[in-house]
């Protein structure tokens, strides 16, 4: 469904060339039906050299005859490249974002264009093991749904979303997510140099072990608590390794956290709305979240 389509990238960052990478490696696209714009021609040649693809520095060059167009640029700079942008876009042309922040209802009224897409991938896409979360403006229909999946399908699994709200929570959940499980690993890398390892086996033993425990609860499909008891006898190292994350408040830092990424993800949202609407003379408004 994508093959047919001339697919353009504004904004040619490290989640650009991931999606990139997804789309050639899965042969959803040929390379040569995809254009990058970049600012820096540095980045378009390693672009052109590496993948085979069309590359511009213009913008507006890249999105005149896009069927799809990935918005994929910084947060401080977008409404400026939507403004160029505007008036640009092939009627038809499904717009898919990446952009944090960006409300669908912002990139509507910049673009004037209502087939929006907006979505929250995280960083396992650049191994193609992402989590993507997304949702659609209501005049993207069936077959633009369509063609979305197929792009983060491309990153990892993808999940839809019918309102736009549980982008924020994505954000707090998958999309910062990795933040989270780093931290962790560094914790219990630094434990094991603690206790004597050195740090190229405590960092081994990490990760083999949590990717093992990842692998283990898809394979059986069980509730993480029933793997939890499953691993923990009574009196023992486990029962007494837990009890101390439990003392520690584990679950409640972590919940906290989680809640504190969501309201500062609710609050960019926010905050990027009202600076359209002030820009554009609308007056301050609400900012379109729930």
């Amino acid at each position: 469904m994508l093959s047919e389509l001339q697919v353009s990238f504004v904004g040619s960052g490290v989640m650009a060339e991931a999606i990139l990478q997804g789309l050639l490696r899965r042969q959803l696209v040929a390379a040569e039906r995809i254009t990058c714009a970049d600012p820096f021609p540095a980045r378009c040649d390693d672009l052109r050299g590496r993948f085979g693809v069309n590359t511009t520095l213009s913008n507006l060059d890249a999105v005149s005859a896009a069927d799809l167009i990935l918005l994929s640029v910084k947060p401080q700079v977008l409404l400026e490249v939507m403004r160029e942008l505007r008036g640009h876009l092939k009627p038809e042309a499904l717009v898919v974002s990446i952009v944090a922040g960006a409300t669908m209802e912002t990139i509507r009224a910049e673009l004037a264009h209502d087939r929006v897409v907006r979505s929250m991938p995280n960083t396992p896409a650049r191994i193609g093991q992402g989590m993507t979360v997304w949702t659609a403006s209501s005049a993207v229909g069936e077959p633009g749904r369509e063609q979305a999946r197929l792009v983060f399908g491309a990153l990892g699994e993808e999940v839809y979303v019918d309102h736009e709200e549980y982008l924020d929570m994505a954000t707090a959940l998958s999309g910062t997510g990795p933040a989270y499980v780093f931290l962790v690993m560094e914790a219990l890398i630094d434990a094991g140099v603690h206790l004597g390892f050195s740090r190229r086996i405590a960092q081994q033993l990490v990760l083999q072990t949590m990717q093992g425990s990842v692998a283990f609860a898809r394979a059986v499909d069980m509730h993480p608590a029933e793997l939890r008891n499953m691993v923990t006898s009574p009196g023992g190292t486990s029962a007494e390794a837990i009890y101390q994350l439990e003392k520690g408040g584990l679950r409640t830092i972590l919940s906290r956290a989680v809640f504190a990424a969501f309201q500062k993800s609710r609050s960019l949202s926010q905050s990027a709305s009202r600076a359209g609407q002030h820009e554009r003379g609308d007056g301050v408004g609400s900012g379109g979240q729930a």
